[in-house]
């Protein structure tokens, strides 16, 4: 595993002000997201960005993870 996807960051929302707590950004979505999202961009319980997350393997051009999609 790796430390982290490069793809992650934490920004405060636009209208919270700048003393707001910074919330998980996903720069390749371009979108904040969820906690539960975040576990896996960090690589946290065993996940891996590189292989567990969607967004970041579509954006990396890396073929989709088998059902991912609901199949």
């Amino acid at each position: 595993m790796t430390d982290g996807c490069p793809h992650l960051d934490y920004r405060p929302l636009a209208d919270a002000g700048d003393d707001a707590d910074a919330r998980a950004y996903c720069t390749a979505a371009e979108e904040f997201v969820q906690a539960m999202r975040a576990d896996v961009c960090n690589d946290r319980y065993d996940l891996d960005h590189a292989t567990d997350c969607e967004i970041y393997r579509d954006h990396e051009g890396l073929p989709a993870i088998p059902g991912a999609d609901g199949e």
